[in-house]
């Protein structure tokens, strides 16, 4: 997708540079008339279709951006929720976790699971060892 948007802006920029050829002084604010000033009515007309040409340029560029503006809130939005979502997960398991822990022999039910947890876990990694150092 990164090289999708670096090839867009690449080919946005040509164009871009494009659409303002003949145009000197662009970037100090002012506009002078090149040597190549239309005389005639078929120049004007000429002119005219590469205005128009310029014109519908921009309005594909400005629709484009408009998309994606769309799309990053649409994304953004989703991770919005989502991150409601997990938060309210999250302060759900913590005040599970707090229940538990207020009474002692919840405590102890859970240093006696957490010890049998450790103990298999320890017994898995030591039967693995000797079935690699058997094979």
């Amino acid at each position: 997708m990164m090289v999708r948007d670096m090839n867009y802006r690449r080919e946005n920029r040509a164009a871009r540079s494009s659409l303002f050829d003949g145009l000197d002084g662009l970037e100090e604010g002012r506009l002078r008339a090149s040597s190549s000033y239309p005389h005639d009515e078929r120049d004007n007309d000429e002119a005219l279709e590469n205005l128009q040409d310029r014109v519908s340029f921009l309005k594909r560029v400005t629709g484009d951006i408009h998309e994606e503006v769309e799309s990053h809130n649409r994304l953004l939005d989703k991770v919005g929720n989502k991150m409601d979502s997990a938060r309210g997960v999250m302060s759900g398991t913590i005040n599970r976790f707090k229940l538990v822990f207020e009474k002692k022999s919840n405590r102890k039910s859970c240093k006696l699971i957490a010890y049998f947890v450790l103990l298999f876990l320890i017994m898995y990694y030591l039967i693995r060892l000797l079935n690699y150092i058997k094979g």
